[in-house]
């Protein structure tokens, strides 16, 4: 089966997010990847590591057996994310630190996560696959 993929912003992250846990239960694994927004000139992430980690998030999971889930959270322009109080920094369910950060969502709460540094690394997220 394909990966379901939900989108949010900092604006509609509590509905999107009350739907990809209401259907959590139905999948496999349910991934939130927190990822930088795109710049409009170039339509990339302003993040290099967001830009350099997606394409293989993406591989990893869609080669995934079962149902997988991914809601990607964009964390908004740099001078937004650049504040301490961002809300995903100090939200304690998730308590972000960097972008991108792949968490991988099990019965209500973070079971693992990649951070920034090591989200793009294939055998990291072969972990979190196989961590089921």
């Amino acid at each position: 089966m394909p990966m379901k993929v939900l989108e949010a912003t900092l604006s509609t992250f509590d509905g999107v997010f009350q739907q990809f846990t209401t259907e959590a239960a139905n999948n496999k694994a349910n991934f939130i990847l927190f990822y930088a927004d795109k710049e409009p000139c170039t339509n990339l992430s302003w993040c290099p590591d967001c830009v350099r980690a997606e394409p293989v998030i993406y591989k990893k999971l869609e080669a995934a057996s079962g149902n997988v889930a991914l809601l990607k959270a964009y964390v908004g322009d740099r001078p937004t994310w650049r504040n301490p109080q961002h809300p995903w920094r100090v939200d304690p369910r998730f308590k972000l630190t960097g972008v991108p950060t792949l968490i991988q969502w099990e019965n209500g709460s973070v079971k693992a996560r990649l951070e920034d540094h090591e989200a793009h690394l294939e055998k990291k997220i072969d972990t979190l696959l196989s961590d089921d």
